[in-house]
């Protein structure tokens, strides 16, 4: 672990950090310092520019934003779904943040109508706190034939209820992610949806390119870990993937090793007209932190080779941190730095209206900092300007 400053970094002092590396959520800087204060970034300067009299902790490594991940159903042995409370999302913070995420979706699948009710009070309640974003509703209006973990006795169709919790969100400034499968929705719901501030994605979805198409045209802005809980596309059905992939819009992806393969990750980052609108998502369950087991829905879920499963053998959530997946997209897939952090930084950031406030390092943004080694392991981390003890 880096040697904490020795000096007093009090939330009214100004103190900079001089870095070996710095990424600033989309660029990876060299001699470049960071000032600090009042649990804000004040601003960037060359190194060599530092005022004379100014305190400076230098090290080595590089600095990053704190991770973004807005796709996360559980954490530190509790579950979102099973128990949508204030105290829940905490505990779930305490879990990832160990792990370099210190923004967060909390994602609340295919459910009863009273538990999404409950998991936007949890929400809104938690404005401000435990670095929670927003809220994920993974469902309920999804292709039953593409489910996935999800009950497919409560995927439903629209209700009037989903309307009503965006608009409830809107009024409280909390952005709202909903992912849908758009041929199992009435023409308009995506647009009705934007219009209200939600952010549309596509997942556990078997739309067609045409589909997927006026999705598109209709105000679709995202695609739920790509590849998974969705067709696979082949040189004549392009389908969904096919579609998501030629787009220019966003795309969630879970790079665990096994929802998709390396050279998979690798072809659909690389594929992108705008490289940066990838995202890296864990779809992290309780296993994150926690116990090596849990159950859903009144199944049993469990860790078996590093992968989540269910009674049937089938993928069942992730068992993965982001520091983890950051790593493997650099290590195993190939992926450059710059855009392996993007994807966990500022893409997200980006996506969720949340540019210039978290997910990046720049002037105004809150001083939420990592600290990584030269193996991008993550040695410490800064919330607001200050270390935790």
């Amino acid at each position: 672990m880096f040697k904490r400053p020795e000096f007093d970094i009090s939330a009214d002092l100004e103190w900079w950090i001089a870095p070996q590396h710095l990424f600033d959520g989309r660029k990876l800087h060299h001699d470049v310092a960071l000032l600090i204060k009042a649990g804000k970034i004040i601003r960037l300067a060359d190194i060599a520019k530092m005022p004379q009299e100014a305190r400076v902790w230098q090290i080595k490594g590089t600095l990053c934003p704190g991770f973004f991940d807005i796709q996360v159903n559980g954490g530190g042995g509790v579950l979102f779904n099973n128990s949508p409370t204030l105290a829940t999302l905490e505990t779930i913070y305490n879990a990832h943040k160990q792990f370099g995420t210190l923004s967060w979706l909390p994602t609340f699948i295919t459910d009863k109508p009273e538990g999404m009710r409950e998991a936007v009070n949890a929400v809104i309640e938690a404005k401000g706190r435990f670095g929670v974003e927003g809220i994920h509703l993974e469902g309920p209006y999804l292709n039953v034939t593409r489910k996935g973990t999800h009950k497919a006795s409560y995927i439903r169709a629209v209700e009037p209820l989903i309307f009503d919790l965006v608009a409830d969100l809107a009024l409280a400034n909390i952005p709202v992610l909903i992912t849908l499968a758009p041929e199992c929705v009435p023409a308009g719901t995506i647009a009705k949806l934007s219009a209200l501030g939600a952010i549309v994605s596509a997942g556990h979805s078997a739309a067609t390119a045409e589909q997927t198409a006026a999705a598109l045209d209709e105000g679709l802005t995202c695609f739920t870990h790509l590849y998974n809980g969705m067709p696979q596309m082949t040189s004549r059905q392009p389908g969904i993937i096919g579609e998501a992939l030629n787009s220019t819009v966003y795309c969630g992806i879970i790079a665990d090793g096994h929802h998709v393969a390396d050279q998979m990750l690798g072809i659909a980052i690389r594929s992108r007209k705008i490289p940066h609108h990838m995202i890296l998502v864990t779809d992290a369950m309780s296993t994150i932190g926690g116990q090596d087991h849990f159950v859903l829905y009144d199944e049993l879920i469990k860790v078996e080779n590093g992968r989540l499963v269910n009674q049937a053998g089938s993928l069942a959530g992730a068992h993965i941190d982001m520091i983890s997946s950051v790593k493997n997209l650099i290590n195993n897939a190939d992926i450059d730095v710059e855009t392996a952090m993007a994807m966990a930084t500022q893409n997200p950031a980006t996506l969720m209206g949340l540019d210039g406030q978290v997910g990046m390092l720049k002037a105004g943004a809150n001083a939420n900092i990592l600290f990584l080694n030269d193996d991008y392991d993550l040695d410490d981390k800064l919330i607001n300007g200050q270390f935790e003890k």
